[in-house]
């Protein structure tokens, strides 16, 4: 492919790609309920889903929801989460969390991103991945992978960070498409266009790529 689509184009024929060859796609992460599915993805920071799956089944059968885990000491949580990534950060995060669940939200996870942020350890994208998850809001949680890949592809040309990679995403994928199309870059960012070496390959979506593009003679 030697010519530049546009940016129109190139929005069609990704999703449109995704659409048909990924018509499922939802979180890697097991969780039961929203409550663990926000302890879920605070854990998930810069840790990796497998490993978040191994340490969450035993923090769940001890503190099943927010009333529990508020009573726990941030030692107890430590001592469950330990082998993931900043553990005494996420403690401390996590009982805070729990704790503003009970005390301002009646021990129910809020639906609105404005009042996920106000949760210690709750960010734009954790609360975005909430949203769009659980309550199916059209939002586009962007994480390393899909400011990657996006970035790759050609999708959000000059974004210089998330936020700007978040409204250009939104601008242009369908209010509809847009919690799928979290986990359709996600997941094509853990398993084809990794970090170190895209398996361009093996990649369906070459024809829109820019990244393909401007290296496809030197790719393998």
């Amino acid at each position: 492919m030697n010519k530049t689509v546009k940016i129109g184009d190139r929005y069609k024929g990704v999703l449109g790609w995704f659409a048909g060859n990924m018509p499922v796609a939802g979180t890697e992460l097991r969780y039961s309920d929203p409550f663990q599915l926000l302890v879920a993805v605070i854990l998930s920071a810069q840790c990796t889903d497998v490993r978040v799956n191994l340490i969450t089944p035993a923090l769940f059968a001890r503190y099943p929801d927010a009333r529990s885990m508020a009573g726990a000491s941030q030692e107890e949580i430590f001592g469950l989460i330990k082998s993931c990534s900043y553990p005494n950060n996420k403690a401390r995060h996590l009982k805070g969390m729990a704790e503003m669940i009970v005390s301002r939200f009646g021990g129910r996870v809020p639906s609105e991103r404005d009042e996920l942020t106000q949760l210690p350890g709750v960010g734009r994208k954790t609360a975005n991945v909430i949203a769009s998850v659980v309550w199916n809001s059209p939002v586009i949680a962007v994480d390393t992978h899909v400011f990657r890949v996006a970035g790759r592809i050609g999708l959000i040309p000059g974004a210089r960070n998330p936020l700007e990679a978040e409204l250009r995403l939104t601008k242009y994928i369908p209010a509809s498409q847009r919690p799928l199309a979290h986990h359709w870059l996600l997941l094509h960012g853990r398993y084809i266009c990794t970090a170190r070496k895209p398996a361009c390959n093996r990649c369906g979506l070459r024809e829109w790529c820019e990244y393909y593009r401007k290296s496809a003679g030197t790719i393998v």
